[in-house]
């Protein structure tokens, strides 16, 4: 008989932790099908909704972060996150866990701080070019920090850092269409160049805004075709937006992509923001891309994110407050030009990590399996 085993999978806030998350736990399942899962998430934060349907427990912490902008508001965030720890030190004394793993996010923090100072160890996953504040906290007690980026060693102990990659969906992996059957499913024309645009899970406005500024130079580019994920934040003020000036035929919009194989196998060229999954996803599949880093997000990471491609000749790159102006044209350009996409492909291919959830979930059952050890 196995002997069992008992995992904590902690964070989320966005897509880009959520399915790495679920992607780490799938891989511990395929190799340990007795396993028992059970990830803890913030209250009100998409991992509540999106990990149930990937068919995982979930309980939710009351954690948030802070407001830097009106700083009596955090008389309430420390209560939470002392109410939080606290939540936390239960669900792991009820659920036992032999090893838990944060994936960044807030309800990272709470969790695997308590299981560390209850002597359960724990596996970080840090994503980006430039490691965030709560797993440059969590990594001092941190049995095994992997990452996905050359360097880390200036965040964390080198000898905690395990090259892995960032997991991606799996859906990308396994369901891949060739580029004519997928533009059937968005009913666009095989024989144009298609970019697509994407904001991220949440959309994004200055990407929106973007091609709003140039929907007279889309229209007159009939040769190219352009897939335009909104995001569900912005989608009816965009759609009425669009009634009013009217909506070029070549101009495919959406709040949401559900099925992203097919997006990615339609598409010669992607507009993305620099998260670390997305750069990961494009990555794996060889896809050029212009990289459009967000400005609201911690430590400037995206564009850390970005320039990490960029010096290896693996992406092009707008910043944001440059985009309205520069990104379309950018676009129509690259995407005509064949060496170019080529070269992008090629290069951004070498920088990709073909079993990243794999090797994550051997280094989660390692630590597992010597806790058990140490507990006999």
């Amino acid at each position: 008989m196995k002997q069992e085993l008992r995992v904590i999978v902690s964070g989320g806030g966005t897509g880009g932790h959520i399915f790495p998350a679920v992607s780490i736990a799938n891989a511990i399942k395929k190799q340990h099908p007795e396993a028992d899962i059970l990830f803890v998430g913030a209250e009100g934060r998409m991992e509540m909704t999106r990990v149930p349907a990937a068919g995982y427990p979930i309980k939710g912490l009351p954690i948030c972060g802070f407001d830097r902008k009106n700083l009596l508001r955090n008389v309430s965030v420390l209560f939470k996150i002392l109410k939080s720890r606290h939540l936390a030190k239960k669900i792991i004394k009820d659920f036992r866990p032999m090893v838990a793993v944060g994936v960044g996010g807030y309800a990272s923090g709470p969790t695997l701080n308590m299981a560390a100072a209850m002597g359960i160890p724990t596996l970080i996953q840090e994503q980006n070019s430039y490691a965030g504040v709560t797993n440059k906290i969590l990594a001092k007690k941190a049995d095994k920090i992997c990452v996905a980026y050359d360097g880390m060693e200036r965040f964390f102990p080198k000898d905690k850092i395990i090259m892995t990659g960032n997991p991606v969906r799996q859906s990308l992996l396994n369901d891949k269409k060739i580029r004519e059957e997928a533009v059937a499913e968005f009913g666009l024309d095989a024989q144009k160049k298609t970019i697509l645009l994407i904001g991220g899970s949440l959309g994004a406005g200055t990407l929106n805004e973007s091609v709003f500024d140039k929907l007279c130079t889309i229209a007159e580019n009939e040769n190219v075709q352009f897939i335009w994920q909104t995001g569900g934040y912005y989608y009816k003020d965009i759609q009425q937006r669009l009634k009013l000036v009217g909506q070029p035929k070549n101009l495919y919009v959406t709040d949401f992509i559900s099925k992203m194989e097919d997006a990615y196998a339609v598409a010669d060229l992607v507009i993305s923001r620099a998260g670390a999954s997305s750069i990961s996803e494009l990555c794996l599949l060889g896809k050029p891309v212009i990289l459009v880093p967000s400005p609201n997000v911690a430590e400037d990471h995206q564009t850390k994110n970005a320039l990490a491609l960029v010096e290896k000749d693996a992406a092009l790159y707008v910043k944001d407050a440059e985009a309205k102006q520069k990104l379309i044209p950018l676009a129509l350009e690259a995407v005509t030009d064949e060496t170019r996409l080529a070269e992008l492909s090629k290069n951004i291919k070498t920088l990709a990590f073909t079993d990243s959830a794999d090797k994550i979930a051997e280094e989660v059952y390692k630590l597992a399996m010597t806790y058990s050890e140490r507990k006999k």
